[in-house]
């Protein structure tokens, strides 16, 4: 099997098997949490993104790999996961542009991921770092999409609560 196939075939079975469990488990549990506490959770994943920069670390990756790849997703991945500090920290002390960081947060990082999932040529140059775009993307990608989900919708009131986020 070609490697671009057995990274795709990764790539799609961790998609499905991430997207399953978080709407069989995840998905309900969240709905019982605060507005800001469920976005919290789901965005706590990103702030590990620093890892990306591993895509510049000799001897980890090819030392073919291209430099447009890893200068993009190393400093993609840092950026978005410093955003997503700053929007867990503004939800968490209820700052007034709070979902703006959010936003901001969630652009970002969905632009990055889309942005590295379509520099295919550097698949065949990953070495150790083959398990962030075939494991960690996907669980990203899911989290994105619940994250922008739950601000499109806004906070569900409840008997009793304001609706204000």
């Amino acid at each position: 099997m070609d490697i671009r196939d057995i990274f795709l075939l990764q790539l799609g079975l961790s998609l499905i098997v991430i997207a399953l469990l978080f709407a069989c488990y995840l998905r309900p549990w969240l709905r019982d949490k605060p507005y800001d506490t469920a976005l919290i959770l789901l965005i706590a994943p990103h702030t590990f993104r620093h890892i990306g920069m591993t895509f510049q670390a000799p001897g980890v990756v090819s030392p073919s790999m291209p430099a447009g790849f890893a200068n993009s997703a190393g400093y993609g991945d840092l950026a978005a996961g410093l955003l997503a500090l700053l929007a867990i920290v503004a939800l968490r002390l209820n700052w007034p542009f709070k979902l703006g960081f959010v936003w901001l947060f969630s652009f970002v990082g969905i632009a990055d991921l889309a942005n590295a999932l379509r520099q295919t040529e550097a698949i065949t140059h990953m070495g150790a770092m083959w398990f962030v775009p075939t494991f960690f993307v996907p669980l990203l990608l899911i989290t994105h999409v619940m994250v922008v989900a739950r601000l499109l919708r806004g906070p569900v009131p409840t008997l009793g609560q304001p609706t204000a986020p």
